[in-house]
């Protein structure tokens, strides 16, 4: 299958690039917010309603982090999430989780409306599909127990699909966004009064205190409270290393007519599937997304685009994929989402994080919770996103940070490829350029001492231990990872054989 689409999200591709300034002195605030993806603006724009200054630190770019690289779905309906939540956790708090969806729901429909952001936002249903007898009957349940909960819940044999379903749970009500513009939308209206956006400003220290401390290459951010909304939350001592499971997933858009517009879907039989449209540019694009699995691991990510790829045209009826991309999200081991303080002794820093692939209503959600508890106010979610609840430590990921072994005398990397490799006694990350120059770095994770593996759809060097990410340069594109990869100085002609 030909490879001309391009790389990374339609989202991005279709919104201009946002051009805050950069962090260059020490400045106070309320309340300092370090990450500009759905949470952390989320929860920025909720204070600042409430009357306090927030300042939002952001490491790139406004929504080019995981919320950047989302489907687009804002649902309370996460496959069958509500059966294994009521088998782990109780009714109870299963109840509560489609409650604080739900309201998260509303609260970006508020919001889109209340600050006239254009982000192409429309109500749908949501269904969760069954193509097997087996599955259907997992559909039944999952609909049966959704409705019990008073959550907008049917079972429905009549699937708007161009093919064959057995059935579905469909939620209604749900809703549809363009991501990254609703996220531009929320720092425009962050930024002001007081309140400010800065980019390109890393975060290298936080302290609790009175007052509490963001320290930056830039400047330091003196604040009465701090909220760490990054994907897997930073400088805090490895805690939510143990609470998370780091999962990676690929999506693939195509130009496609005829798919519903009015609906977005997700199969129960494996693979996994996630479906919907979107009209971008006056083309109809089909969104594929699926083919996820846990960090390490993955192997050949160019099969799993294929694979997509190919579900999309043969079932769909789709053209080449005009983008595709992928994106890694931060899973809780027990279910349930994190937001509350970073630590169990903390008294000033808090942490939203563990959002189930679901952060467009996890992540609001998440946010109120957060408002809530630095402004005193109650909140009906609070217990069920505690930081501190008791929670099972995961077992060890696989070692995977052994490094490759050195190649053969007489071979070579062609353009555009990547390996690690012992040089000296230490794991090197080693890239040839479409010039055919050579990139050297240590391949050394500057969060926890793992090795970096080389992902060659998206040429990026990967942490597969706590899912940092790195671009060619050594630069950290994605935390928990605070400093970027130091550059190793290694003699080799760029034409020359790799000789270790």
């Amino acid at each position: 299958m030909a490879h001309t689409a391009q790389s990374g999200s339609i989202w991005l591709a279709t919104s201009p690039a946002t051009s805050y300034p950069s962090l260059t002195e020490d400045v106070e605030v309320d309340v300092a917010v370090v990450g500009a993806g759905i949470a952390g603006l989320s929860a920025a724009l909720e204070l600042k309603r409430r009357g306090l200054t927030v300042a939002v630190l952001e490491a790139a770019r406004v929504a080019t982090g995981v919320t950047g690289n989302t489907t687009g779905k804002v649902t309370s309906l996460h496959r069958l999430a509500y059966s294994q939540l009521a088998d782990q956790h109780g009714r109870a708090k299963a109840r509560a989780y489609g409650q604080a969806n739900q309201a998260a729901i509303e609260h970006v429909a508020r919001t889109v409306a209340a600050e006239g952001i254009e982000c192409s936002f429309r109500r749908v249903a949501n269904y969760t599909y069954a193509e097997s007898d087996s599955t259907l009957a997992k559909v039944r349940a999952e609909a049966e127990l959704t409705a019990s909960l008073d959550l907008p819940a049917t079972f429905t044999t009549d699937v708007p699909l161009p093919f064959a379903a057995k059935g579905a749970v469909r939620f209604d009500h749900q809703a549809q966004i363009h991501a990254v513009n609703y996220l531009q939308g929320l720092g425009r209206a962050v930024d002001g009064e007081g309140s400010f956006v800065v980019e390109g400003t890393r975060v290298r220290r936080i302290k609790d205190g009175s007052p509490a401390e963001v320290v930056t290459e830039g400047g330091t951010v003196r604040s009465r409270d701090v909220i760490v909304a990054t994907n897997v939350p930073l400088d805090d001592g490895g805690r939510f290393a143990e609470r998370l499971s780091l999962h990676r997933s690929y999506i693939v858009a195509s130009p496609a007519r005829g798919f519903p517009a009015d609906a977005t879907f997700i199969s129960v039989d494996e693979p996994m599937r996630s479906l919907l449209a979107v009209n971008l540019g006056g083309t109809d694009y089909v969104l594929v997304g699926g083919e996820g699995h846990l960090v390490p691991g993955g192997g050949d990510t160019s099969a799993r685009f294929d694979r997509l790829a190919g579900f999309a045209k043969e079932r769909l009826g789709a053209e080449e994929p005009a983008y595709r991309w992928s994106t890694q999200d931060a899973m809780p081991v027990d279910g349930l989402p994190f937001a509350g303080p970073m630590l169990p002794d903390s008294q000033h820093v808090y942490a939203i994080t563990g959002l189930r692939k679901w952060g467009l209503t996890n992540g609001t959600a998440g946010a109120l919770v957060v408002a809530d508890l630095i402004t005193g106010g109650d909140n009906p979610w609070s217990e069920l996103f505690d930081t501190n609840r008791e929670v099972t430590a995961k077992a060890a990921a696989p070692s995977s940070d052994a490094p490759t072994e050195a190649p053969e005398p007489d071979k070579a990397l062609g353009p555009g490829e990547g390996i690690v490799v012992e040089i000296g006694g230490e794991p090197t990350a080693v890239y040839r350029d479409d010039h055919g120059s050579l990139r050297t770095l240590t391949a050394i994770c500057t969060h926890l001492g793992c090795t970096v593996e080389f992902n060659g759809r998206a040429r990026t060097w990967d942490c597969p231990c706590h899912g940092s990410r790195f671009a060619l340069d050594g630069t950290v594109i994605q935390g928990p990872a605070e400093k970027d990869l130091a550059h190793r100085d290694i003699s080799v002609q760029p034409t020359s054989k790799l000789l270790w």
